[in-house]
C-alpha cells in the first residue's frame, strides 16, 4: 500500500502527473483569490481546482467546493477524505496563515490524501513540503512558534519560566491548605 498525504511526496523529487489541485483554505478567503490566478497561469486554464472551506460562496475559478461544516460529525469525516482521495489530487495546497481556521483539518487533510503538498502563508508566497525545502520549513515553523527575532528570547524565557511557576502554585494551594487544616484542627 503506498503512503499517503505528506509522507508520499517528502523524500521523493518525483512531481506527480498534474490532474487536480486541490487548495485547502484555512486563512483568509483573500488568499485564496489571489492565489488562484497565479496557479492558473503556472499550470494552466485546463487543471481544475477544487476548494476545501470553512466560507460561504465560492471564489472565481473553483471546479468544486467542500464544505467542512457539511462533514462536522465524526461519523462523517471519513466521508470526507474518501471523496478527496477519490479525486487522485496530485497537488494539493494548505494555507498556513498564523490564524486560528481550519487547522486540524488541514492536517487531516494533509496526512489522508495522497498528494503533494504545497504550503501558502500570509504574503501569497509557497514552498513545498519536500526535504529539499528542509530550511524553509524550519524557519516557516520557528516564526510560527515565535522562536525567531527578538520574540525568541521571550518565548524561551517563558518556556524555562512556566515549569517553577507551577510549582510556586502548587506549594502555594499546599501550604494555605495545610494552614487551613491546622487551624480547624486548633478549634
Amino acid at each position: 500500500m503506498l503512503p499517503s498525504g505528506l509522507v508520499r511526496y517528502l523524500l521523493t523529487r518525483h512531481e506527480p502527473p498534474l490532474t487536480r489541485i486541490l487548495l485547502i483554505e484555512s486563512g483568509s478567503r483573500a488568499l485564496v483569490e489571489g492565489l488562484i490566478p497565479h496557479l492558473r497561469q503556472v499550470w494552466g486554464c485546463d487543471v481544475p481546482i477544487d476548494l476545501v472551506t470553512c466560507y460561504a460562496g465560492v471564489p472565481e475559478g473553483i471546479s468544486r467546493v467542500y464544505r467542512v461544516t457539511d462533514y462536522a460529525s465524526p461519523q462523517r469525516r471519513p466521508e470526507l477524505i474518501r471523496l478527496l482521495r477519490e479525486q487522485r489530487y496530485s497537488i494539493a495546497g494548505m494555507i498556513c496563515s498564523g490564524e486560528p481556521i481550519m487547522s486540524k483539518w488541514k492536517w487531516l487533510i494533509a496526512f489522508r490524501v495522497p498528494a503533494k503538498i504545497f504550503i501558502v502563508n500570509e504574503n501569497g508566497d509557497y514552498f513545498w513540503i519536500h526535504r529539499d525545502y528542509v530550511r524553509n520549513m524550519r524557519e516557516f515553523l520557528l516564526v510560527r512558534l515565535g522562536l525567531s527575532g527578538a520574540g525568541a528570547i521571550r518565548t524561551l524565557g517563558r518556556l524555562l519560566i512556566f515549569p517553577f511557576s507551577v510549582l510556586f502554585l502548587l506549594l502555594y494551594a499546599c501550604v494555605a491548605h495545610l494552614r487551613r487544616a491546622v487551624n480547624t484542627s486548633r478549634l
